[in-house]
């Protein structure tokens, strides 16, 4: 509790606002001493006659007092980090609307410093906020540190020099070994002492981050007459060891630590902030309030209780049924549990509160709505259904079945914390599944059981509920009726079922259900205690250390003795004017553009009396070809805001103004045909490479005029001329068969990623590009070599606009124009930056009161600075109608005007079709994608095909030789029972995992749809036939393992109809998977519907209700049902026509009668099958490609 980690990853839970996470943070990590302190203060002040301010006196006291659910110190963090303004606003994720990156950011870093800790450690705190942003909350930190005596060490990838000047001491590393460590304002001197001066106008914290670098180093070398040589990063660690930093760091570290100099609340021996009660309590209230977020969840499944309440008729299928569908009903617990668990385990390992806190909770308070669902089931089916109407009973069942919910759930967090990623826990849940059911005694009895499998009954959970259900039911006295035989008819249903039990077994079967249920809470528990998060390894070599491996020299390795200059920004000049496409340049302008949304009810219940709010006011310019402009603002001034509306990426809201492209009112078909888009998210397909990406643009994205030598989508051929070009402009020529990988799993960097982006976008040879925040997360070299490129596109004659929040003074200076907006949307200047930021300063500077740009300041900060709401309104004026009445704006309507006018001889640019390729050319691209992203999946096809392997192998196993054994209706039964089992498990394993895979694609697909790339048909229905071999694969393995364990009947027609039935009945099921994904916001809620749609399928499948006895009301449901007709087909093809008399219920017929009579299974009926069968897929494909 003395020191806290800040991580750069934001894990948050999204249904929590952010008020909400910062309580809960606030609450867990306690008032630290602060209690004490202000018992002391109170004691001296009241010794001296002080009598304190009463507003700090106030501020004192709130904050000292401990676990309180609401805290002022979090409305302070809220408003120093500028979160005041989404205080109450969900934090969200990627499919769920919440706060914005930035604020993402900020809520990491509040949800810390909102604690006492005397020590943080900071990982990139800063990403995705502007310049000025971050030189607050730096500032914050800083005084922080010297007001409290905090030790603070921040990690940054691009500080401005204003923002790196806060910090006291400096840390330089490369390549794990640190270069220098001790005051910032000698770090200088030091590489100055080495024989590198930084240059004039050069950020400190750049020349420090490439003086290292084998690439960058030489043009830092002061001593043009002395022969330069690279001096690694071994030799900079040893000469920083023999200097007087260096020798003073080490006898500090040698002396011992005097303990008289450290007050005794300087550590913390306190593992939590909180005792164990308040700890609960806590995380007690947590659980209720995200129980409450996800009501659609809970509700829905109470909903789906009463649906299926009116299904069940027969009696052991219904008490089957009751459990099957509680078991299932514990699904969506799996999926809530693993997407909590990174928030969890970063809570954890900053010692918010034990596992236990965590657990406890989590288990109790799902208890009321395990006993609500029960309630619900019982009460609606007891009576309905006609069980014995004796209270005595009901109640007993209602008991049981509450024992079961609250197993199945239990058993589902355990397997989540166990396997702890979607993919993995979802096999495991359905193999939880297969074993529950085929063990527990009403698929295959247990007397039909292998003897030496017999043991897996006694440890099915569900075993227990089928015990205590039979036995309350049939030891009842209207089932005592005596038989032939002198048994009951009680006795002889029970023991036709392997159940002829007791009835005190029925409070074992209950004592023995709640006893899973704590083993499963224990198991939970302990899960959290000592496993650790999934592991994020990257085995990705370093970019410098690869091309130095291939002897692969830059530009920049070149040992020239020469005056140092800005190489990393200046375009490559060989590579200036190289394309090999054409293209046309084109100009955007744009004039009074005007953006509102309708005003959300959130304001208008504060006072907000307009029905519309507006986020864009009035805003001209231009954007030119071969001008490389830069769009900048504080965070929420509406820069992205600006860039979606002039691309048409707004599908809310209302736009007014003129946009014109080339002279021309924008046509949105057209324009995204010759523009692209380079989002800040860098979504990419992650089983592809980063050539097959540059591709795969091209091929979809080019116009069909060009000779299509250009666009093969064969990777194993040379890559083409200008595919090759874009390769190298972008620089990624070296690196273009790696995977694109998972980010911050595996594969490239961000950096590389960053530039992976621009060379799809620039593929489509587009005339103009939006890029939004291109250097966001990236270190300074990185950041530049991504600038590099950009500079290099906008050099062949491209419009390139480029948001960006904190660039370095090279960075900043390698755009030509700028465009400024602050809060409200309001522009406040537009025109050149001049050479050294020359003409943004002159025109800042030539406003009176604004203060002068310090000596080597940052012209980007400075200006952010000068312009902000609290300068404004220090200064008392308005910078927009300040640029409103300036000559730069007079001189941007004139070029507005003057652009405005389609240049003499051009005609406006027109498209024969929206998009570039035909729908089979769309197909066979995305199909092509599709089978590598397939191909190199194993996570996803290895594991379901070994599913598959295992659950056949265990199927035949426990089913051995059923297939011949034909003497009475439990032997049909049985047979029938392994198909059930078959087509309800595999199915369900198919759903499932299909669903993580999908949704992974599906963001990939809303970036390439609106690129214009292809349609969602043609997406839709790659991904649909890229199944099929996989799904034949299953098939195969499925029906050579248990065909022959089974015994079944080995003609050829038979084989044919169980692969077909089954094949059908796996399309089916993956289908619904990926309809559900695309029809829902998110996993939990799919995992939801899945569940709906399992116990369904299951009830109506015609095993535990055959088909004459489901009432004619709801016969429809079993014609719409897949599972129906695939087991149809099943038992019929193998059995319709065995013409063997058995014994069915004491009456003597032919097994084709039984079928008949028993089933409705007609077997001169399965070309009928056989089609219906065939249209399941097809129609929930088309519904999938509909969504």
């Amino acid at each position: 509790k003395t020191s806290a980690y800040i991580g750069q990853n934001d894990l948050h839970i999204p249904e929590m606002t952010v008020r909400e996470t910062l309580d809960f943070s606030a609450r867990c990590q306690g008032v630290g001493s602060r209690e004490d302190i202000m018992m002391e203060i109170s004691r001296r002040e009241k010794e001296a006659g002080i009598v304190p301010d009463p507003d700090i006196d106030t501020y004192m006291k709130a904050i000292a007092l401990k676990g309180l659910k609401r805290t002022l110190q979090t409305d302070y963090i809220l408003k120093i980090l500028g979160l005041d303004i989404c205080a109450d606003t969900l934090v969200g994720d990627p499919m769920r609307r919440g706060i914005s990156g930035g604020q993402k950011k900020r809520l990491t870093t509040a949800e810390m410093i909102v604690s006492p800790n005397k020590a943080l450690f900071m990982d990139e705190i800063t990403n995705g906020l502007d310049s000025s942003t971050a030189f607050q909350i730096v500032s914050c930190l800083q005084q922080l540190a010297h007001l409290t005596d905090a030790t603070i060490l921040v990690s940054l990838l691009q500080p401005a020099p204003e923002t790196f000047n806060l910090f006291d001491d400096l840390i330089l590393m490369a390549e794990g070994k640190i270069v220098y460590q001790g005051p910032r304002d000698q770090a200088l001197k030091f590489f100055e002492d080495c024989g590198f001066r930084c240059p004039e106008r050069k950020g400190v914290a750049d020349f420090l981050q490439e003086v290292t670098s084998r690439k960058d180093q030489a043009q830092y070398w002061q001593h043009p007459e002395l022969p330069y040589g690279y001096i690694s990063v071994d030799m900079f660690w040893n000469k920083f060891k023999e200097s007087n930093c260096g020798m003073k760091l080490d006898q500090e570290l040698s002396d011992a630590f005097d303990r008289s100099k450290s007050h005794k609340n300087a550590l913390s021996f306190n593992v939590y902030s909180l005792s164990r009660w308040e700890l609960l309590g806590a995380c007690m209230t947590r659980e209720l309030l995200l129980m409450r977020r996800n009501s659609f969840i809970y509700v829905f499944k109470l909903v789906q209780m009463v649906i299926d309440v009116f299904h069940a008729n027969y009696y052991m299928g219904s008490l089957f049924y009751a459990l099957v569908i509680l078991l299932m009903d514990g699904i969506p617990e799996l999926v809530m549990t693993v997407l909590r668990l990174a928030a969890f385990y970063k809570q954890k390992e900053l010692y918010f509160y034990p596992a236990w806190a965590y657990a406890i909770p989590a288990s109790i308070l799902k208890l009321p709505l395990s006993l609500l669902e029960s309630v619900v089931w019982t009460s609606l089916t007891y009576y309905v259904i006609g069980y014995t109407p004796e209270i005595g009973r009901f109640f007993c069942q209602l008991i049981l079945l509450f024992s079961v919910h609250s197993c199945s759930i239990s058993m589902f967090r355990f397997l989540a914390s166990i396997f702890q990623t979607v993919i993995d826990s979802t096999t495991a849940g359905s193999f939880a599944i297969l074993m529950s059911l085929l063990f527990g005694g009403f698929i295959i009895p247990k007397s039909s059981m292998p003897v030496w499998l017999k043991w897996g009954f006694w440890v099915s959970p569900l075993s227990y509920g089928e015990i205590g259900l039979s036995v309350n039911e049939f030891n009842a006295p209207r089932w005592k009726k005596i038989l032939s035989g002198n048994t009951t008819i009680g006795h002889a249903t029970l023991q036709s079922r392997g159940l002829n039990f007791n009835g005190y077994l029925f409070w074992i079967s209950v004592g023995a259900l709640l006893g899973f249920t704590l083993l499963f809470n224990i198991g939970f528990t302990l899960a959290l205690s000592f496993l650790k998060p999934p592991g994020s390894s990257r085995a990705i070599i370093s970019r410098e250390k690869y091309l130095h491996s291939c002897e692969t020299e830059d530009s920049h390795a070149c040992i020239k003795h020469e005056e140092p200059k800005k190489v990393s920004t200046g375009p490559m000049q060989s590579k200036k004017g190289r394309m090999v496409l054409p293209f046309t340049p084109l100009t955007l302008v744009f004039k009074d553009v005007n953006y509102y949304i309708d005003t959300p009810a959130e304001m208008r219940e504060r006072g907000f009396a307009q029905k519309r709010l507006q986020l864009l006011s009035d805003i001209t310019g231009a954007f030119r070809p071969g001008v490389l402009t830069a769009l900048m603002g504080v965070s929420g001034a509406g820069k992205t805001t600006l860039m979606d509306a002039l691309c048409g990426r707004k599908t809310t809201g209302y736009i007014e103004g003129e946009i014109k492209v080339g002279g021309y009112p924008k046509i949105q078909e057209t324009f995204a045909r010759i523009f692209g888009y380079c989002e800040q998210m860098d979504i990419h397909s992650p089983q592809i490479t980063v050539k097959e990406s540059v591709i795969f643009s091209a091929w979809l994205r080019l116009d069909p005029q060009i000779d299509s030598k250009h666009k093969t989508i064969n990777h194993e051929l040379h890559v083409q001329e200008f595919v090759n070009e874009v390769l190298e402009t972008i620089e990624l020529d070296e690196i273009k068969d790696l995977l694109v990988g998972v980010p911050g799993v595996s594969g490239l960097s961000t950096e590389q990623r960053k530039r992976l982006t621009i060379a799809v976008e620039l593929v489509a040879n587009p005339s103009i590009i939006f890029m939004d925040e291109p250097t966001t997360g990236l270190d300074a070299r990185a950041a530049a070599i991504v600038m590099r490129a950009v500079k290099n596109v906008a050099d062949t004659g491209r419009t390139i606009v480029c948001t960006i929040h904190q660039p370095s003074i090279d960075i900043f200076e390698s755009f030509d124009e700028l465009v400024l907006l602050k809060t409200g949307g309001q522009l406040i200047y537009s025109g050149p930056l001049g050479h050294n930021s020359t003409k943004i300063i002159e025109y800042f500077e030539g406003i009176p009161g604004v203060p002068k740009i310090k000596s080597n300041y940052n012209p980007a900060t400075w200006m952010l600075e000068v312009t902000s709401t609290s300068a404004e309104a220090e200064l008392g004026i308005d910078f927009a109608l300040m640029y409103r009445d300036s000559a730069i704006f007079q001189t941007i309507k004139e070029l507005v005007k003057q652009l405005s006018n389609p240049p003499i001889g051009t005609i406006d640019l027109h498209f024969s079709s929206r998009f570039s390729q035909n729908w089979w050319g769309q197909f066979k691209s995305c199909l092509w994608k599709q089978y590598l992203s397939y191909w190199r999946s194993p996570a996803y096809n290895l594991r379901r095909t070994f599913s598959t392997f295992a659950a056949s192998f265990f199927f035949g196993v426990l089913f051995w030789n059923q297939g011949k054994e034909l003497n009475n209706e439990q032997n049909v039964f049985n047979i029938f029972g392994s198909m059930y089992a078959a087509v309800i498990f595999l199915g369900i394993s198919n759903c499932t995992s299909v669903q993580p895979y999908v949704a992974m694609e599906r963001t990939v697909l809303y970036r390439e749809r609106f690129a214009g790339m292809y349609s969602s048909w043609a997406f839709s229905l790659a991904q649909v036939v890229v199944e099929i071999p996989y799904n034949v694969v299953q098939v195969i393995s499925f029906v050579f393992i248990t065909y022959p364990m089974i015994g079944y009947f080995g003609s050829a027609d038979k084989i044919f109809w169980y692969s077909y039935v089954m094949f059908c009945s796996l399309l089916s099921f993956n289908y619904l998977g990926m309809l559900l994904v695309s029809l829902t916001p998110n996993l939990m809620v799919a995992a939801t519907l899945q569940s709906a749609f399992s116990t369904n399928f299951s009830l109506f499948a015609g095993f535990l209700i055959p088909k004459p006895k489901i009432p004619k009301w709801w016969i429809w449901v079993y014609y719409v049902c897949p599972t129906s007709w695939a087991l149809n087909g099943m038992l019929t093809s193998q059995y319709g026509d065995i013409y063997k008399e058995i014994t069915a219920f004491g009456e003597t017929k032919t097994v084709a009668a039984f079928l008949k009579d028993y089933f409705g299974f007609h077997h001169d009926e399965l070309y009928v099958v056989a089609i219906v069968l065939a249209a399941f897929p097809f129609v929930l494909a088309t519904l999938f490609a509909c969504c």
